[in-house]
């Protein structure tokens, strides 16, 4: 049986940009980070998140001996204004549906465990999800797939029995080095030939997305 047609039994998902809309505060967050330094983050930014901010702050600033202060302010930042993140229409009831059913669904996130937890709580998300891996839980990053293997077998499937959907370049490659198909979100990006060729479909939309993932693992 090809890839495309293995039947599938859980589901993970990213956070930022995949099941919470998040982005334009993350591009704002690390503006603010930025500006007292110079530079500015662009779209091709998102191509790179999903592990610490240290690691993309860094390649941002024209000296890295200025990320502790950029990161301090990103962190400042995000903390008081992260109300204005929202779930992406349809999120909240596709992991509703898909717990009703029976099915796994764990998160796979580079976001730090403690703005994790708050965000999951703050919109009802900690209740329905099985498992949740976060971006200081171990000391390997995305696209190192070593998390989203961890999660994956805390919802007891297979690799091969698991979909991933995420919307950054890691999330695909983390995928393929584990053996787990993806779901890649573009939103407004170009993506990377040679991330598209390595993931199972890329879509425009998260709505699209949890299309994607009902047809195949709710009928």
């Amino acid at each position: 049986m090809s890839a495309s047609l293995r039947p599938k039994r859980a589901v993970v998902f990213d956070l930022d940009g995949t099941l919470l809309d998040s982005l334009p505060l993350v591009l704002e967050a690390i503006r603010h980070a930025l500006e007292p330094f110079g530079g500015s983050p662009t779209m091709d930014i998102f191509a790179r998140l999903g592990g610490p901010p240290e690691r993309f702050l860094a390649d941002l600033l024209p000296d890295p001996v200025h990320v502790p202060v950029a990161l301090r302010r990103m962190v400042d930042f995000h903390h008081g204004n992260h109300r204005l993140i929202q779930p992406y229409a349809g999120a909240v009831e596709t992991l509703r549906d898909l717990r009703a059913r029976g099915i796994p669904a764990g998160i796979w996130t580079g976001r730090d465990r403690a703005s994790t937890r708050t965000l999951l709580a703050s919109h009802g998300l900690d209740g329905i999800v099985d498992g949740v891996v976060c971006g200081d839980d171990l000391p390997t990053h995305k696209p190192d797939p070593e998390g989203l293997l961890a999660l994956v077998s805390r919802l007891g499937c297979a690799p091969a029995e698991t979909l991933l959907v995420g919307d950054a370049d890691v999330d695909v490659l983390g995928g393929h080095a584990g053996g787990v198909e993806t779901v890649l979100i573009r939103h407004q990006r170009t993506i990377a030939p040679a991330v598209t060729a390595v993931c199972w479909r890329d879509v425009a939309s998260p709505a699209e997305a949890y299309a994607l993932v009902r047809a195949r693992l709710l009928g």
